[in-house]
């Protein structure tokens, strides 16, 4: 005798969840917190008003570290010796184009090239640049006239560049 069947042969529908629902709870798990109910639009006015949202200020905190350890202090950029017309200049803004640099290096002596360090991805400034210029003694007298001094609101760091080993043309 053939029996009547839902159909479902016991499966789960498709598309369902893998979660079991309440009602299949085993009954001695107890049924999960519920969070507070949501304050009505006057409540939450009223709150604003009184500050009833906030919440308690959080401690400051030292930097982190083992204990042994003193505190981090911010390292100061390694002055190199100008060797070769090549320098590096770092504390670029974001905001400052390879003619922008072009022009304030042409003013201390000739440029043959300014390049403007980028993310590959966006194109955007990494904050420094290198500048190429005629001789070693015009690289001299640029680190001389332009370190420290102010350029779109930031401090340049001019130096020689450590080594040209790693500069590519491309």
């Amino acid at each position: 005798m053939a029996s009547y069947s839902s159909g479902r042969n016991g499966r789960r529908p498709r598309g369902g969840s893998r979660r079991r629902s309440d009602n299949n709870r085993p009954r001695h798990q107890s049924a999960p917190s519920r969070a507070p109910a949501e304050k009505s639009f006057w409540q939450k006015i009223a709150a604003f008003f009184t500050g009833g949202d906030k919440p308690a200020p959080r401690p400051v905190q030292p930097a982190r570290s083992n204990g042994s350890e003193p505190p981090r202090t911010p390292r100061k950029p390694e002055s190199v010796e100008v060797t070769t017309p090549r320098l590096y200049v770092g504390n670029l803004s974001f905001d400052a184009s390879e003619s922008d640099l072009f022009e304030l290096f042409n003013g201390v002596g000739a440029v043959q090239n300014a390049e403007v360090v980028t993310y590959k991805h966006n194109q955007r400034s990494k904050g420094f640049a290198f500048v190429q210029m005629q001789t070693v003694d015009e690289a001299k007298r640029a680190v001389a006239e332009l370190h420290d001094k102010e350029f779109l609101g930031r401090k340049l760091v001019v130096s020689g560049a450590k080594s040209s080993e790693h500069h590519s043309a491309a």
